[in-house]
């Protein structure tokens, strides 16, 4: 199960969830790469839902479930950009991802339906997974924590932190808070930051945007680990 999103509304999965050869590595290289931007999307668009900042690649077991063929047409989408067939392999899988809560204390969530079908009993394996990662990647939307390809840890940037340092830039004009300091903790669990989209942003992915910020001299970062501050220029 996964937490609640902001809006407590559960997330609805697009229309190519619900065809098992989804879950299928494609061959054509067409129509692979129409599967790989759909899975893309998918993540995106769950992660930014329950205010996903990174996701945990993690194998439950180290064995293999059954190997089923889905080949039949039935199968298939009619939307030709939404084709998908083949064979499936299935592995244990489970994603897990790392969320900030309201009081900054981080806790793990279980996604394992982003890439497990429990109805259709279709799920992506880690190697196909890991693919759908290294376009994000490409496409700057996600990035491996410690910048290693094979690690378990990424970032999914549902917003980079070039359009994190954005907006936070444009509170900061709205709110005429050009000059003051504020504390890493009042921007992302003050109250005057209270309905912002950066409202319990990853502490992590506020100093990657924080840092565009400073690169660019419109701020400056000071203070303790535990206890930084920021000034607005």
């Amino acid at each position: 199960m996964t937490t609640a999103s902001p809006s407590g509304a559960a997330f609805v999965f697009p229309r190519e969830y619900y065809f098992p050869p989804f879950f299928t590595r494609q061959t054509n290289l067409t129509t692979h790469h129409a599967q790989l931007t759909k899975w893309s999307a998918l993540v995106l668009s769950y992660c930014r839902h329950y205010r996903i900042f990174k996701l945990s690649l993690s194998s439950t077991s180290p064995s293999s479930t059954t190997t089923t063929t889905t080949s039949s047409s039935s199968l298939i989408p009619s939307n030709p950009s939404s084709t998908l067939t083949g064979t499936t392999s299935t592995t244990s899988l489970v994603s897990t991802a790392t969320t900030l809560t309201a009081n900054t204390a981080t806790s793990t969530t279980n996604t394992e339906e982003l890439f497990h079908n429990r109805k259709l009993n279709r799920r992506l394996n880690l190697s196909d997974i890991r693919e759908v990662i290294d376009f994000l990647v490409k496409d700057g939307r996600a990035e491996y924590v410690g910048d290693s390809k094979s690690g378990d840890i990424v970032w999914v940037y549902w917003r980079t932190p070039e359009e994190w340092a954005a907006l936070i830039e444009s509170w900061v004009d709205e709110t005429a808070q050009r000059g003051t300091v504020l504390t890493l903790y009042e921007l992302t669990q003050g109250e005057n930051t209270r309905g912002t989209e950066f409202y319990g942003l990853d502490p992590e992915l506020l100093q990657k945007a924080l840092q565009i910020l400073v690169k660019r001299s419109k701020a400056q970062i000071f203070g303790q680990e535990d206890s930084l501050g920021v000034k607005f220029f």
